[in-house]
C-alpha cells in the first residue's frame, strides 16, 4: 500500500505539474505573438490591458519577459534575465529559480525575430502558490485512498481468517473433547492444507485404540495371573493351620498369611488405579445410584467389620450418577477399608449417599485417631499415609478413589468428622437427574 500510494502519488503529480507547465508555455506563446519587426528594429507592443490580462491570476504572481537576440530585455521584468539560457528557435526550456526570496517556475522559448538567424526568448515566471496547494491536497488525498484501502483490506482480511479458521477451531474444540472413549476418525470438513494434519491424528487416533484394547488385556490377564496364585497360596496357608503342626511355626504362618491378604489388596489396588488411569473404552458409563452400590458393599463388609470388632452401619439415600460401576465400586471399597483399617477396635463407620446442593453425595466416616487437616490433601496422593497410620496399607486407597472421582467429573475432599473426631472422606459426583425428581424417586421408593 505505502509503495502504491507514492506510485500513484508520483503519477498524478508530474501529470498535474505537465498541465500547469502547459499553461505557462501557452502563456509564453501569446506573448511571442506580439513580437515584430519596425524599420529592422525589434518591437514588442503590449497594451496595459494585455499586460493585465497577462499577469492575471488568482493565486500566483505572473512574471514575463522577451529578450533580444544579443540579450537585452526589450519588454517586461527584468529580473527575469538573470539565467543565461541558450534556446534555439521553437525550444522550450522550463525551470525553478529563485527570485526576491521565493521559488519561482519559469518557462523560457525561443522565437525566430529579426533576421534570419537569429533568436529571441519570451521568459514566463509564476510563483508557486498553486503547485504546493496542489503538492498538499494531491498528498492528503492519496493518503486519504490508502487509510481507506487499508482499513477495507483489514477488514476482509480479518472476515477471510476468521472464517478460513473457523473449521480449525471446530476442529480444535472436536480434539480436546477426545479421549479413549472416543477414538472414531475426525470427519470434520477443513481446509485442503489441514488435510495431512486431519489424516495424521487419525492414525494417532488408530494407534491410540490398539494401545487401549492393548492395555485392557493386559490388565484382565494381570489380574487373572495375580489373584490366581495368591487365591491358591491363601489357601494352602489356612490348610496348613488347620492342620496339626507345630507350634513354633503357627506364628510363620500368620506372617505369610497377611503378608498374602497384603499383597492380594495390593495387587488389587494396583490394577484398580491403572484402569482408573486408562479410563478404557471397554467400561462405558452407564446410569447408576450409589445408594445400589453402597448397599451391595454392605454385604461384603458387614461381616469382616463384625470380626474386626467395629460397627458398620449405612445410612442410605437415592444419589443417581452416570459412572462406570466397577470403578464405583472400587472406590468405595478402599474408602471402606481405609476407614475399617485405621479407625481402630470398637470404631463406628457409616456410609451414606443422597443428595447435596444439588449433587450426588457418598460419604464414609469414622471415629478413629482421623488425620490433621494440613495433610488432607496431602493424603490424596498416592503412597501416603496419615502419621497415626498402623498396619500394613500401602496408601493407595485415597488416590485411587480421588482418581476415580476425577474420572467421573467429581470431587474427592477429606474432613474431620463428627464432633471433630475421626475422618470423613465426601465424594461429590454430577446427579444424573434434577433434585426434584430424586426426592420424589427416593419417596416412592420409601
Amino acid at each position: 500500500m505505502p509503495a502504491g500510494s507514492f506510485a500513484l502519488y508520483r503519477l498524478m503529480h508530474d501529470t498535474a505539474v505537465s498541465w500547469l507547465d502547459l499553461g505557462l508555455g501557452d502563456t509564453a506563446l501569446a506573448i511571442s505573438n506580439f513580437i515584430r519587426t519596425h524599420d529592422g528594429e525589434l518591437l514588442v507592443e503590449v497594451s496595459g490591458q494585455t499586460d493585465r490580462a497577462l499577469r492575471f491570476d488568482r493565486v500566483d504572481h505572473i512574471y514575463y519577459l522577451v529578450l533580444a537576440p544579443e540579450g537585452q530585455a526589450l519588454l517586461g521584468d527584468r529580473q527575469l534575465a538573470g539565467p543565461q539560457i541558450e534556446l534555439g528557435a521553437g525550444d522550450w526550456n522550463f525551470r525553478d529559480i529563485e527570485l526576491g526570496g521565493e521559488t519561482l517556475r519559469l518557462v523560457s522559448l525561443g522565437v525566430a525575430c529579426g533576421v534570419v538567424g537569429n533568436v529571441c526568448q519570451v521568459r514566463v515566471a509564476e510563483t508557486t502558490g498553486k503547485r504546493v496547494a496542489l503538492r498538499r491536497e494531491l498528498m492528503l488525498a492519496v493518503l486519504v485512498t490508502m487509510l481507506v484501502l487499508s482499513a477495507g483490506l483489514v477488514l476482509a482480511g480479518r472476515l477471510a481468517i476468521q472464517q478460513g479458521l473457523r473449521p480449525l477451531g471446530e476442529l480444535s474444540a472436536e480434539v480436546e473433547q477426545r479421549d479413549l472413549d472416543r477414538l472414531e476418525p475426525l470427519s470434520q470438513p477443513v481446509p485442503a492444507e489441514v488435510g495431512p494434519l486431519i489424516a495424521a491424528l487419525n492414525r494417532l487416533f488408530e494407534r491410540l485404540r490398539l494401545a487401549a484394547s492393548g492395555q485392557q488385556e493386559f490388565l484382565s490377564n494381570a489380574a487373572h495371573q495375580l489373584r490366581t496364585p495368591l487365591t491358591s497360596l491363601r489357601t494352602e496357608i489356612d490348610l496348613a493351620l488347620l492342620e496339626p503342626h507345630d507350634a513354633a511355626v503357627e506364628p510363620l504362618l500368620k506372617r505369610l498369611q497377611t503378608s498374602v491378604d497384603r499383597s492380594a489388596r495390593l495387587a488389587q489396588q494396583m490394577l484398580s488405579m491403572a484402569r482408573a488411569d486408562a479410563a478404557l473404552p471397554q467400561d462405558p458409563q452407564r446410569e447408576l445410584d450409589l445408594r445400589d452400590i453402597a448397599a451391595e458393599a454392605a454385604e461384603d463388609w458387614v461381616p469382616r467389620a463384625v470380626a474386626a470388632g467395629q460397627d458398620l452401619g449405612f445410612e442410605l439415600q437415592p444419589a443417581p450418577v452416570l459412572g462406570q460401576g466397577f470403578l464405583l465400586r472400587e472406590l468405595l471399597a478402599n474408602l471402606i477399608h481405609n476407614s475399617l483399617s485405621y479407625a481402630g477396635e470398637g470404631a463406628r463407620v457409616t456410609v451414606r449417599t443422597g443428595q447435596r446442593e444439588g449433587r450426588a453425595l457418598l460419604e464414609v466416616e469414622d471415629t478413629g485417631p482421623g488425620i490433621p487437616a494440613a495433610l488432607h490433601h496431602q493424603m490424596l496422593r498416592r503412597f501416603q499415609r496419615g502419621p497415626a497410620a498402623s498396619g500394613n496399607g500401602s496408601g493407595l486407597g485415597l488416590a485411587i478413589a480421588h482418581d476415580i472421582a476425577a474420572r467421573h467429573g467429581g470431587s474427592l475432599s477429606l474432613h474431620a468428622g463428627a464432633q471433630g473426631q475421626g475422618l470423613r472422606v465426601q465424594l461429590l459426583l454430577p446427579l444424573l437427574t434434577p433434585p426434584a425428581a430424586s426426592v420424589q424417586s427416593g419417596e416412592s421408593a420409601a
